[in-house]
C-alpha cells in the first residue's frame, strides 16, 4: 500500500471515528445509551474486543484494543486507543494503529524500550514498541497456513502516534494456521526480550535481543490444560513468594471455555528464559463466568500485576442487543497468587475507584434499594448457602449467591433480561470455590449491564453480562441461612460525561 493510499484510508477512518462517536439516536447521550456500562471502558461508537497493547508509561495507562470503526459487528482490526490516570476514568483517543498490505492488525502487546534496544530511539526520547499479529485476509481465503504473522511499530511521541517498521514482518508463521496474539515482557537475567505467542492449541515462546529478530525457545501445552478450541492471548507473569519466583501463563481459548465458548485458564510453574514448566497437570479457570475473555496485564506496572479482560464471549459477542456500540472491558484487576494445599491460584481484587461512594443501607435490613452502579461488600464467619436477589420494576431479575451443597458460587441471568439473541445465554453458571475457610468475604460490582463476583479474597471470580429493560434497583437476601457481617451498598458515580 502507498503512503498516499495509506493516509487518505486515515484520513477516512479518522472522520469516520468522531462522526459516529457523536451520531447517536435523538434523546440519548452518549456513554448513557440503554445498557452502556457506567464504571466499564467502552468505545463511544462501534466493535471492540481484545484489550491489546497495555502499557504504562509517565503516569497514563495505555489501553490499545481490538477496534472496527465501520460498524457494530467484527471487521477489519485495527488498534482502538484510550488512555487514563488511575484506571477507572478513560479518554478515548484517536485510531492508533490501521490496516496495511500485509494485512488486518490483531492482537499484540506493547513495551518500554527503555535500553533502546531496537535502535528506534531518537534524540534521548525513549520508543514504546508495539508487537501485533498481521493477518492476510487474501492468504486466507487462498487457504494457505501462512497469514498470521508478527510485526512491530514504535512510537516516540508517548503513545499518541505510530510508526510502523520497514522490515515487517518480524516473525513468519512456521506453517501454522494459528499463530498469533504475541506478548512480550524483558528478561532481565538474560538481557533479552520474550514473546509469548499463541500457535493452534499451544504456547510457542521466542527471544530476541532487538525486538526485530526471534528465536524460538521453546512449546508448551502438550498433555495439559483444556483444548476443546483454539488458544489465544497468552501471557506470561512472574510474582516473587517467599523468596521464590513463581510464573503464571494466562491462555484463553475458544470454544472450550468454563462454561462454553469463550474463556481463560492458566498455569502456575516455573520459567528459565527458554521453557516453561507447570506445577502440576490441573485445569484452573482465571474466572468462572461467562464473560471475561482474552484478558493480559499491563507493562511496565513493577512488581504490580493489573488485568483487563473483554467482557463479552466469542458464542453471542456479535449479537448481544446494543445499537451504537458493542461491547466493554472488565474492571481493571489487581491480579496475585495465594498458595492452598500446595497448589497455587489466581485471585483478582479491582482496583480502588477513587470516587464518592455513598454508604446506602445498614446491615440490618433484608431488602435495599439502590442506584447502579454500585459496589456490594459483605463477609461472614460461617458461610452457609444463600441466594442476593437484584430486581427492577419490570420484574425482571438476577440471582448471585452461593450453593453449599456444589461448594460453588452462582450467578443465574435466566430471567435477567432480553435472551433471544442466543438459546445459551439465558442460563445458570457456577464458579467452584477455592478457598478451604469457614469465613468468606465477597465483593460485587453492579453495573447496568455487568455484574462481577470477586469471593475470598478474589480466589473465585465470575463475570456475567446482561440486558434488563430497566436497571435493577433493589435487593433482597433470601434463603438466609448465614449472617453477613459489616454489608454495606455504595453507589458509585457514571466515569462518564454525558456527551450530546
Amino acid at each position: 500500500m502507498s503512503g498516499k493510499s495509506e493516509s487518505m484510508i486515515r484520513q477516512f477512518f479518522f472522520l469516520l471515528f468522531f462522526t459516529s462517536a457523536f451520531l447517536f439516536s435523538a434523546g440519548q447521550a452518549v456513554y448513557h445509551e440503554t445498557y452502556r456500562p457506567q464504571l466499564h471502558f467502552s468505545p463511544a461508537a462501534n466493535w471492540m474486543n481484545d484489550p491489546n497493547g497495555m502499557v504504562y508509561y509517565h503516569g497514563n495507562y495505555h489501553l490499545f484494543f481490538q477496534y472496527y470503526p465501520g460498524g457494530t459487528i467484527w471487521g477489519p482490526m485495527h488498534w482502538g486507543h484510550a488512555v487514563s490516570k488511575d484506571l477507572v476514568h478513560w479518554k478515548e483517543e484517536a485510531i492508533a494503529i490501521y490496516p496495511d498490505s500485509l494485512g488486518y492488525i490483531f492482537s499484540g502487546s506493547a513495551v518500554v524500550d527503555s535500553n533502546n534496544t531496537s535502535g528506534f530511539g531518537k534524540d534521548g526520547k525513549i520508543p514504546l514498541v508495539a508487537i501485533f499479529t498481521q493477518h492476510d485476509m487474501a492468504g486466507e481465503k487462498a487457504k494457505t497456513n501462512r497469514f498470521q504473522n508478527q510485526s512491530i511499530a514504535y512510537s516516540l511521541d508517548e503513545g499518541k502516534t505510530w510508526i510502523k517498521y520497514s522490515g515487517n514482518p518480524v516473525l513468519r508463521t512456521p506453517d501454522l494456521k494459528d499463530f498469533r496474539d504475541p506478548k512480550v515482557i524483558w528478561y532481565a537475567g538474560q538481557k533479552k526480550w520474550i514473546m509469548t505467542l499463541a500457535a493452534g492449541d499451544r504456547v510457542m515462546f521466542y527471544s530476541s535481543p532487538d525486538l526485530k529478530t526471534w528465536t524460538k525457545e521453546s512449546t508448551f501445552g502438550e498433555h495439559i490444560g483444556a483444548h476443546g478450541g483454539v488458544w489465544e492471548c497468552p501471557d506470561l507473569v512472574s510474582f516473587d513468594i517467599a523468596g521464590k519466583k513463581i510464573w503464571l501463563l494466562l491462555v484463553s481459548i475458544n470454544p472450550g471455555g468454563a462454561q462454553g465458548g469463550s474463556s481463560t485458564q492458566y498455569f502456575t510453574g516455573t520459567f528459565n528464559g527458554h521453557i516453561f514448566k507447570s506445577f502440576d497437570t490441573l485445569t484452573r479457570w482465571a474466572d468462572y463466568g461467562p464473560d471475561n475473555y482474552a484478558g493480559v496485564t499491563w507493562s511496565n506496572t513493577g512488581k504490580e500485576k493489573i488485568f483487563l479482560g473483554w467482557m463479552s464471549n466469542w458464542q453471542y459477542g456479535t449479537k448481544v442487543p446494543t445499537e451504537k456500540w458493542r461491547s466493554a472491558m472488565t474492571v481493571p484487576r489487581i491480579l496475585g497468587l495465594k498458595k492452598i494445599d500446595g497448589a497455587y491460584f489466581t485471585t483478582m481484587e479491582p482496583v480502588q475507584f477513587k470516587l464518592k461512594s455513598i454508604p446506602i443501607n445498614s446491615a440490618t435490613q433484608n431488602q435495599f434499594s439502590y442506584h447502579a452502579p454500585c459496589l456490594i461488600e459483605f463477609r461472614t464467619t460461617n458461610l452457609h448457602s444463600f441466594s442476593m436477589v437484584f430486581n427492577n420494576q419490570k420484574g425482571q431479575q438476577l440471582r448471585v449467591g452461593f450453593d453449599e451443597e456444589k461448594n460453588s458460587f452462582y450467578i443465574d441471568r435466566k430471567l435477567a433480561g432480553k435472551s433471544d439473541f442466543d438459546p445459551q445465554f439465558a442460563s445458570i453458571h457456577y464458579g467452584s470455590r477455592i478457598s478451604k475457610s469457614g469465613s468468606s468475604d465477597m465483593k460485587i460490582i453492579l453495573d447496568n449491564s455487568s455484574l462481577e463476583l470477586f469471593a475470598d479474597g478474589g480466589l473465585t471470580t465470575m463475570t456475567e453480562i446482561f440486558f434488563p429493560d430497566l436497571p435493577f434497583d433493589q435487593m433482597s437476601i433470601r434463603d438466609k441461612s448465614i449472617q453477613f457481617e459489616d454489608m454495606k451498598i455504595f453507589e458509585i458515580s457514571s466515569i462518564w460525561p454525558a456527551l450530546k
